[in-house]
């Protein structure tokens, strides 16, 4: 099952290497938040070393847009869920979402016609 959200990310986890008979492998996880009414905070990770360095590339802030595959798997009767990102793309943040500073916001630069 493909899926996309936008989301900002808000944190990245140490990336996690390892070696397995088919070779070596690395893989990160990394919280975003959406922008629903009521945002919801998703934990994800990307697998493989040009995935890792794909999201190395995104700094905390960024709004991104991520396609992921959701899969469950049962260990010992309890059940996990993974989301996999397999595609993360930089998105445009929107205005409201930028720190903007105040004298930016309050500026007079001649082109208004209110009295203060």
């Amino acid at each position: 099952m493909a899926l996309e959200i936008t989301g900002t990310l808000i944190k990245k986890m140490p990336a996690v290497t390892g070696n397995s008979t088919k070779g070596p492998w690395q893989k990160q996880e990394f919280v975003i938040e959406t922008q629903d009414t009521f945002p919801k905070k998703i934990c994800m990770h990307v697998w493989g070393a040009d995935k890792v360095s794909e999201l190395g590339s995104i700094r905390d802030g960024e709004t991104i847009k991520i396609s992921f595959n959701v899969e469950s798997r049962e260990y010992n009767q309890k059940w996990y869920t993974d989301l996999r990102a397999w595609k993360i793309e930089k998105g445009s943040q929107n205005r409201d979402q930028e720190m903007v500073p105040p004298e930016e916001i309050y500026s007079d630069n001649g082109d208004s016609d209110l009295p203060f």
